[in-house]
């Protein structure tokens, strides 16, 4: 395995007028390293780790790498995808009993339908080797739209054992979000065989999208399971600012584009509202927009001081944020590896590292290299 060590200072975040007021910023008393795990990725979209050792990892192009014994092999068997804007293959997770039953979920945008382009489809699959097997499509989205827009796309499962996914709006703000009888805009949950859980928010409903958990969003990137409490959080894409952190509610509207902290690009209202009582909050938004991807949880003591809080990456910024929380609520937030490119995605792997995804350079490992005085 080739290691280049950088050493990159924790630098201070700079926040607009415009931002929230509830967050202080301090400079950091660590420093950070980064080693060079995986060289020469194109777009490491996301990231899961094996029982043996070894990394899956998927390329937005449509490549499945298994890296193994400091080796790339790329996985056949792989779903057709549709690579365009936003869309490619996107999230891998094992399922939690992996070791037992061997499933690997992956999300990707799937050209599968009668329309033109594509949208956001779930596969289960078993891996043989370097070959994807036993594949099941366990939901495909309807319909295929050529815009290149708004995928998500992030998995997750539960402590009871479901299935989260998020899909986006692809970019039909005033169509799907809202509208419980579409896809796209929304968080999913199904049991870890594609089937509908019974007690679904809208499974009752008429003309309802029977997996549909919660709805109103915009562009969700990030999802994770907080380890304490068991909730699902996620982050997602806002318009010019406001981005948002959510913690999912069965049945919630999280309100786009009806309430939004943001504002169209060309610097115009989308509305006047940013909240309503029938619709939930975020419990952090940003601003400006860093353009988050990929979201963990630390848990690890191999980094006290990101310990027991958040690191999300930023693409627009092209750093790893840390934003420090006190229950719910982020109160501080730093910037880390500043400048080391577009962040795709972060995981803590088996061994307590923290592992970060950076689009045209691979996947790296971060080092605590010293507590200032």
């Amino acid at each position: 395995m080739k290691f280049n060590l950088l050493i990159i200072n924790v630098l201070l975040l700079v926040f607009s007028a415009c931002a929230q007021k509830d967050t202080t910023i301090e400079a950091s008393t660590y420093t950070y390293a980064v080693e060079t795990v995986v060289e020469d990725l194109n777009i490491p979209w996301g990231m899961a780790f094996l029982p043996d050792g070894s990394m899956l990892i998927t390329e937005k192009s449509g490549k499945l790498i298994l890296f193994k014994d400091d080796t790339k092999q790329q996985i056949t068997g792989v779903p057709e995808v549709y690579n365009r804007g936003q869309g490619g293959l996107m999230d891998v997770i094992l399922h939690p009993d992996y070791k037992n039953n061997g499933w690997i979920y992956i999300s990707y945008a799937s050209p599968e339908g009668d329309e033109d382009g594509g949208n956001t489809a779930i596969m289960r699959a078993k891996l043989n080797g370097n070959e994807l097997i036993q594949k099941e499509v366990l939901y495909k989205a309807t319909p295929n739209t050529t815009k290149g827009k708004h995928f998500g796309s992030r998995i997750a499962f539960d402590k009871e054992g479901f299935l989260y996914f998020s899909a986006g709006e692809r970019g039909e703000r005033d169509i799907n979000p809202q509208d419980i009888t579409r896809d796209n805009g929304k968080i999913y949950r199904l049991n870890d065989d594609g089937s509908i859980p019974a007690n679904n928010p809208f499974v009752d409903e008429p003309n309802a999208k029977k997996a549909i958990y919660s709805y109103g969003h915009r562009n969700p990137q990030g999802m994770i399971l907080h380890p304490t409490t068991g909730e699902i959080w996620v982050h997602e894409h806002g318009p010019k600012g406001g981005d948002e952190i959510n913690i999912i509610k069965k049945g919630a509207n999280y309100g786009w584009p009806v309430v939004t902290y943001g504002q169209n690009y060309s610097g115009t209202s989308i509305t006047s509202e940013s909240s309503r009582p029938d619709m939930e909050g975020p419990i952090y938004y940003w601003i400006p927009s860093i353009a988050p991807s990929g979201m963990v949880y630390i848990t690890s003591d191999k980094y006290p001081h990101l310990k027991n809080n958040l690191l999300i990456g930023s693409l627009k910024f092209q750093y790893l944020e840390l934003d420090i929380l006190e229950d719910e609520k982020v109160v501080k937030r730093e910037r880390l590896l500043e400048g080391i490119g577009r962040v795709r995605d972060v995981k803590q792997g088996p061994d307590g590292f923290i592992y970060v995804a950076v689009e045209g350079l691979g996947i790296v490992k971060l080092i605590t290299t010293e507590t200032k005085k």
